[in-house]
């Protein structure tokens, strides 16, 4: 059995934030109480305030400014990828837009790390698309073989950044994937999107790579949209 680790103060202090931000209690453009007041409201000693404050300054959550207030940014607007990736591991109901959102992204990205990987590492594709052939027709292999293709596919495209962000998101990814894949549609189209990659990898035709990743990519957004449909609209 996998154990996760409790979390340290200052994180789950940086947590609690989060969610205060999310439910509108801090809301955007608004200003946190001093540290000395905050730091009671939320049980912690200062020092531990601090570190949350910091790591949230770092994501783009907050703004720390000598001497003044500090205020909570607009995260959609001022964050990073630190805002991505704390919002896949929050718990906290996402906007309804926020999903298609993201997948619409994904449609931008797949295909072309999908190109580069065929381009420059085909032997090495060729074989992570032989190892998802013969996948269990469930919901959690689907949704664990995926990844790991596409994490891979980020790895051989030969550009970090791809790996970075797709790895923003994995928690995320997680938790949607399972549903996602609980259409028995989304796991037959699935299947057939890894044999149409094979076989252009097979053609040595990169070019066929990208427009195949793309297809699915769009497709999966329309699957998406009927799986959150079907569970009520919410992760």
């Amino acid at each position: 059995m996998d154990w996760e680790a409790p979390l340290r103060p200052a994180e789950l202090t940086e947590h609690r934030l989060i969610e205060a931000i999310l439910d509108g209690h801090f809301p955007i453009n608004s200003r946190l109480p001093p540290e000395r007041e905050l730091a009671t409201q939320l049980g912690v000693t200062r020092p531990t305030l601090r570190e949350a404050l910091q790591r949230l300054a770092r994501d783009g959550w907050i703004e720390i400014q000598h001497g003044k207030p500090t205020r909570v940014r607009n995260y959609w607007e001022e964050g990073g990828l630190g805002v991505l990736g704390s919002l896949a591991r929050n718990q906290h109901p996402l906007p309804a837009d926020f999903i298609p959102n993201l997948l619409a992204i994904r449609t931008l990205l797949a295909p072309t790390y999908a190109r580069l990987a065929v381009q420059q590492a085909p032997l090495a594709v060729k074989h992570l698309l032989h190892a998802v052939t013969d996948i269990p027709d469930s919901p959690e292999a689907f949704a664990q073989a995926d990844w790991s293709l596409h994490s891979q596919l980020t790895v051989l495209s030969g550009n970090p950044v791809f790996t970075l962000i797709l790895n923003g998101f994995k928690d995320l990814f997680a938790r949607m994937a399972n549903l996602y894949f609980s259409l028995p549609p989304a796991r037959t189209r699935s299947k057939s999107f890894y044999q149409d990659l094979l076989n252009s990898v097979e053609q040595e035709n990169p070019q066929a790579a990208e427009e195949i990743t793309r297809k699915m990519m769009e497709e999966s957004l329309t699957l998406w949209q009927i799986s959150a449909n079907k569970n009520g609209g919410t992760l």
